[in-house]
């Protein structure tokens, strides 16, 4: 007869006989099912209780990498080859493509030689670790490279020069160009640009989603629409996600996404270019209700279809004139729009 398993106990939590292993069938299970984020919450809840169980930590390894946490998985990866933990040279393998993933070569090169130098790759397996050695030591070389521009530019900065560019799609690539660079070196062109009446406002929005994403986090002055606000970029919320965009989205979705979800997703998209034009200003009249009206009747105008104005009035319980104001509000917006690219 098979003797019952008795009941763990931790920190005056008692477990369940075989928890641990029912926590890492689930989690090899949404692993497979490609659910990385269920995986990791059953795995690392497997890992308290077996820490060095080689079946969860290598599946944490892989759900850490497939859900693109490959910070996470690096570390774990790391501390298995310290402690042995799992065939060693799957492991070290799975630690390279880690490390490819996060550019950092020159890892690779101290790890690959390290390996060399102590004779321990088998024969069968030496071409393949020298030809990763060989692309690592070209990348880490560009690298150092690519850096060295980079500070050389940050100590002397090129001028932007928007205002001396007429054409809206050439302002359009210089911006661009930032999203890989440090920005602060141009900050005073910068403010110049978002403070002036003939700047354009989508280079506006795009400029300050920059600063948001490079963490700016002095104040600035923005103009557009005739309208000035001082603001902190790094406080700013995202440009894709600001609050009353979503709001409105909700409010429409509701009435829409489901009867027709065609005309919603064209509305959506409407909404979102016009929180973009106007981002960071808060959109005028007030009410949530008033835009999603006038976005209604717009999305169902531009497909050429009728509407009664009066019937949507009320179903959004806004008054027929506040919906024709709002309408006005974003047909002049829509007329800058996006650059033509």
């Amino acid at each position: 007869m098979k003797k019952r398993e008795r009941a763990k106990r931790k920190d005056n939590v008692i477990f369940l006989p075989g928890l641990e292993k029912r926590l890492t069938e689930k989690g090899l299970e949404y692993l497979e099912m490609k659910r990385f984020t269920e995986a990791i919450t059953f795995l690392e809840e497997a890992r308290e209780h077996e820490p060095e169980n080689s079946d969860v930590l290598i599946g944490l390894v892989l759900a850490y990498f497939e859900a693109a946490d490959y910070k996470k998985g690096k570390e774990l990866a790391s501390e298995m080859l310290l402690k042995g933990i799992g065939d060693y040279f799957q492991m070290v393998d799975l630690y390279l493509t880690i490390l490819i993933q996060l550019h950092e070569y020159q890892e690779i090169v101290t790890t690959i030689e390290a390996l060399m130098d102590e004779m321990e790759i088998p024969p069968e397996r030496h071409d393949h670790f020298l030809t990763i050695l060989q692309f690592s030591r070209r990348m880490a070389d560009n690298t150092q490279s690519d850096e060295s521009e980079e500070e050389l530019e940050e100590s002397n900065p090129k001028k932007l020069n928007l205002f001396q560019l007429k054409n809206l799609n050439e302002q359009m690539l210089v911006v661009s160009n930032l999203a890989d660079k440090n920005i602060r070196p141009y900050i005073d062109e910068i403010k110049e640009y978002l403070f002036a009446d003939e700047g354009h406002p989508f280079l506006k929005s795009m400029l300050l989603s920059l600063l948001k994403e490079q963490e700016y986090d002095k104040e600035i002055i923005v103009k557009k629409f005739k309208k000035v606000a001082t603001v902190t970029p790094a406080e700013l919320s995202e440009i894709q996600s600001q609050p009353r965009m979503k709001e409105i989205e909700r409010i429409l979705s509701d009435r829409l996404e489901s009867s027709d979800p065609v005309l919603f997703e064209n509305i959506r998209a409407m909404i979102e270019r016009i929180f973009f034009i106007t981002y960071p200003f808060e959109l005028e009249p007030e009410g949530d209700s008033s835009w999603a009206a006038a976005f209604h009747i717009l999305g169902y105008s531009y497909l050429g279809i009728d509407i009664d104005l009066e019937e949507i009035s009320i179903d959004y319980e806004v008054s027929s004139s506040v919906i024709e104001k709002t309408m006005l509000i974003i047909g002049e917006i829509e007329e800058i729009s996006y650059p033509n690219i």
